[in-house]
């Protein structure tokens, strides 16, 4: 209180001054504090949200299926060439082969879905879930089918508390979860086939009513020439 002056009008207007000074100040310094704050808040956020969002599809590709093939197949391309050149080298296994080959190309599709979702997990899981993506990473190199299993329990625990959701229930049994199962192409060969059945429909209409002018034309008794 010592530095306060009220004796007189200049003592009073310096120290009003100074505690303006002092208020204004101190408010700058306040906004500036908060605003670094929000902004590192607002940016883990967005980290958090990124990470929770690239876990969540690594969970979806991982565990999105409950029956069917549960295992990862290691099938490489060049396995896939190989028995392509032997189905048609054997033209009596053609049919089975082609069925073995759209098998192999599913699979090829799972296992490159899996490859991804595993080197995000390396890239952002915790320490127990990078060191079972690593695992599964040194099986499929090994050339061995893999079980997603236990990662997907890892990811969905995860998840979930990052979510402040509570936790499954003891009494609740979930089956064995497995990759994705990639969707057939069936309605694209639907489509073409519609298209070519109406084309067909259009060709035999035109042909069909072609014929009845020709025939029609030919019916026609010929007129006489004009003398």
């Amino acid at each position: 209180m010592r530095f306060l002056d009220f004796s007189s009008w200049q003592g009073l207007f310096l120290t009003l001054m100074g505690l303006a000074l002092f208020t204004l100040i101190s408010m700058g310094i306040r906004l500036i504090m908060m605003f670094t704050i929000q902004q590192r808040r607002e940016r883990m956020n967005r980290q958090i949200n990124e990470r929770l969002k690239t876990l969540i599809a690594a969970y979806k590709t991982l565990g999105g299926s409950f029956t069917g093939t549960l295992t990862v197949d290691p099938t490489h391309m060049r396995d896939i060439r190989k028995a392509s050149r032997e189905a048609v080298e054997d033209s009596e296994r053609a049919v089975g082969d082609e069925q073995r080959l759209h098998s192999f190309e599913r699979s090829r599709s799972v296992r490159d879905a899996v490859e991804a979702a595993l080197s995000d997990i390396v890239l952002l899981g915790t320490e127990e879930q990078v060191r079972l993506a690593a695992e599964a990473s040194r099986q499929l190199v090994a050339g061995e089918r893999v079980h997603t299993d236990r990662l997907v329990v890892s990811l969905r625990n995860f998840i979930r508390q990052a979510l402040d959701l509570a936790p499954v229930p003891s009494d609740v049994e979930i089956p064995v979860q497995g990759p994705t199962r990639p969707s057939g192409s069936s309605g694209r060969g639907g489509g073409n086939q519609g298209r070519s059945g109406g084309g067909g429909g259009m060709g035999m209409g035109m042909g069909a009513g072609g014929g009845a002018m020709v025939a029609g034309t030919s019916n026609k008794p010929p007129t006489e020439p004009e003398n």
